[in-house]
């Protein structure tokens, strides 16, 4: 029947019209008389071109040749949800067991906050077994602080210009990433200090009750609300301290050769306040950097900007005191290589500690940090030959039920 013929001719001319292209119309009385078939053009160029804008979208759901941009551990944003979780997790199985445990520990669980502080923590335990089996007494302290401080400078500075990441930080934190730089700074110096003018062990007291104070100005500043279980981690931890190290108004703080806690009790007039006072400070410092290394890391969403923050303040500052109050030391090869390496692991440390306060609450992770102490004393009662007593013994296991009481009811029910 014709309104067949036509219903079919008008379809194919709808097709070539969707196709942009050319067709050729031919009616079939002048083909019956003989005459040329006529050419029409059905689209135009510009009618061809919007048909395939308006067609392409529906057919080409993505382009192959468009490569997306390679992210890695460090480049990871803040936000930890649950599809960035899985992400971290799927890994390619030709990486190797220990880039694996890396990714997993840095944003691969709702424990990656308590375990990047753990593992800063190792790392810095690692540090001292190192310096006190390879010690450095021949280079000056300042100039020691110096070295470091330029290794994590120039690692911080190569980072984040390998990916993109913005040297000096967002501009709206560059007044939060100064702030930390200085205290940071601050805290080491008048650490510094006390170690100068006050038996080591007692020094060491001070800096180490750094995460209690920490959690104190984490609730004036954060509004953190501290839960019981935190109260007694601390208070446990504390209480493990005082054991291992003494208090310094009661006993004299000072280590013996074998490891031994000298027992002569001293009056208070032997005691340097001033050293307590600036010991003290060391220890406030030290807290409120640790809530500006939080604050800058969130706003930031890139740890790393905290650590470069700190290098760049610390490095020059410690090469002035290095040249004003020491006579600089070139060390030998052997001397320079533990610099390095102790440098690097300083570096790697540091950039762990930034992102566990960077995942969880201040109150929560800064308790994981006693966990150095547990480990420096077993490896000084297992390789170097340090005789254990037994309050020595019972303050590293309260360590060690506190910081593990931590990973068992630390982690929030609802990740931020």
């Amino acid at each position: 029947m014709r309104w067949k013929v036509c219903l079919e001719r008008e379809r194919e001319r709808e097709r070539e019209k969707m196709a942009g292209i050319e067709s050729i119309s031919v009616d079939d009385d002048e083909r019956e008389r003989g005459m040329e078939p006529r050419r029409t053009s059905i689209a135009s160029n510009g009618e061809a071109a919007h048909l395939e804008l308006e067609i392409s979208p529906l057919i080409d759901h993505e382009e192959p040749h468009v490569q997306k941009p390679k992210m890695t551990i460090f480049t990871v944003s803040y936000p930890r949800d649950k599809s960035k979780e899985r992400e971290a997790v799927e890994i390619d199985t030709d990486c190797s067991v220990f880039y694996q445990f890396v990714l997993w520990t840095w944003s691969g669980s709702r424990y990656s906050g308590f375990l990047c502080m753990a593992s800063s923590s190792v790392i810095y335990s690692i540090m001292e077994f190192l310096l006190q089996l390879f010690p450095v007494k021949s280079i000056p302290l300042f100039e020691i602080i110096f070295a470091r401080c330029t290794i994590i400078l120039i690692l911080s500075l190569v980072w984040l210009r390998r990916y993109g990441q913005p040297v000096l930080g967002p501009p709206h934190v560059r007044t939060l990433l100064i702030s930390r730089a200085l205290m940071g700074y601050l805290s080491l110096m008048t650490f510094v200090y006390s170690i100068q003018r006050l038996p080591l062990s007692d020094a060491i007291l001070f800096n180490l009750s750094t995460p209690i104070t920490g959690s104190i100005f984490a609730q004036v500043i954060f509004h953190e609300k501290l839960a019981l279980v935190d109260i007694g981690g601390l208070s446990c931890s504390f209480l493990g301290l005082l054991l291992i190290f003494r208090p310094i108004f009661f006993l004299q703080g000072g280590l013996s050769e074998g490891g031994e806690y000298s027992m002569a009790l001293v009056s208070k007039e032997t005691v340097d306040k001033y050293a307590v006072l600036v010991a003290l400070l060391s220890s406030l410092y030290g807290g409120v950097s640790y809530c500006l290394v939080r604050a800058g890391a969130k706003a930031s969403e890139q740890p790393m900007a905290t650590v470069l923050a700190f290098a760049l303040f610390a490095s020059p500052a410690a090469l002035v005191c290095t040249l004003v109050f020491e006579d600089f030391v070139l060390p030998d090869m052997q001397t320079l290589l533990i610099m390095i390496i102790v440098g690097f692991l300083a570096f790697v440390a540091e950039l762990f500690l930034a992102r566990g306060l960077q995942l969880e609450k201040t109150s929560k992770t800064t308790n994981i940090l006693f966990i150095e102490v547990f480990l420096s004393q077993m490896s000084g009662f297992t390789f170097l030959g340090q005789a254990p007593s037994f309050l020595r013994l019972v303050g590293c296991m309260l360590i060690l039920v506190s910081v593990l009481s931590t990973f068992y009811f630390g982690p929030e029910k609802v990740l931020e």
